[in-house]
């Protein structure tokens, strides 16, 4: 009987303990999340801030073509925010979402920010990376066709897309994630890492 004691007795206490290491992933998973949308939107207005402040009028009479028009496999321009290179910022308004966009890409990285995984805004094959938390690319899975994206630059050169799909595919196909067929992916993982989330869109206009 003391036995059966002992024994009720110590797995009540390892219930005990698992369920409060339990609550404590989902505390720290939702501080993280909270942390990580505050950083995202404290990086979004300090490079709108910039952005705004390098704008000059436009000469009506000689406007000159940008830069990446004229060479479209130019370096994408980065600003520094906070020790971390940006290139752009990115907004989806159907979902209410804009974001801070890291020029290259790192684990420790995406904690902070979405980040460019491959190409750039001035051709096609631009991807871009981010993890699945409600205040980065979590939304993303939902999202229609026919949904606007747009990107714009550290320049202030504005690039409008189209969702034109939202496919899931297995984490290792790499290939296909980084198909130039679509001007712009934007890709997270699925909950739990099993697979990935890609939303594919087309360049509909550049705004300059």
């Amino acid at each position: 009987m003391r036995t059966e004691r002992k024994l009720g007795a110590w797995l009540i206490a390892a219930g005990i303990v698992l369920v409060a290491a339990g609550l404590g992933i989902v505390g720290f998973n939702l501080y993280d999340e909270y942390r990580a949308g505050r950083e995202a939107s404290e990086t979004t207005e300090a490079l709108k801030s910039e952005i705004a402040a390098q704008q000059e009028p436009v000469d009506t009479v000689e406007e000159q073509l940008p830069d990446y028009v004229l060479d479209q496999d130019m370096e994408m321009p980065t600003t520094t925010v906070d020790g971390n290179e940006y290139i752009g910022v990115l907004e989806v308004p159907s979902l209410g979402l804009s974001l801070p966009v890291m020029s290259e890409w790192s684990y420790p990285g995406l904690r902070i920010a979405p980040c460019r995984y491959s190409g750039s805004a001035y051709g096609s094959g631009f991807t871009i990376a981010a993890h699945n938390y409600s205040t980065h690319f979590g939304p993303v899975r939902n999202l229609s066709a026919g949904a606007e994206v747009v990107f714009t630059d550290v320049e202030g050169n504005r690039f409008v897309y189209r969702v034109q799909s939202v496919e899931v595919l297995e984490p290792t196909d790499i290939e296909e994630m980084l198909s130039d067929e679509w001007d712009l992916t934007l890709f997270t993982c699925t909950t739990g890492g099993q697979a990935r989330v890609a939303v594919r869109c087309l360049k509909t206009a550049d705004i300059h």
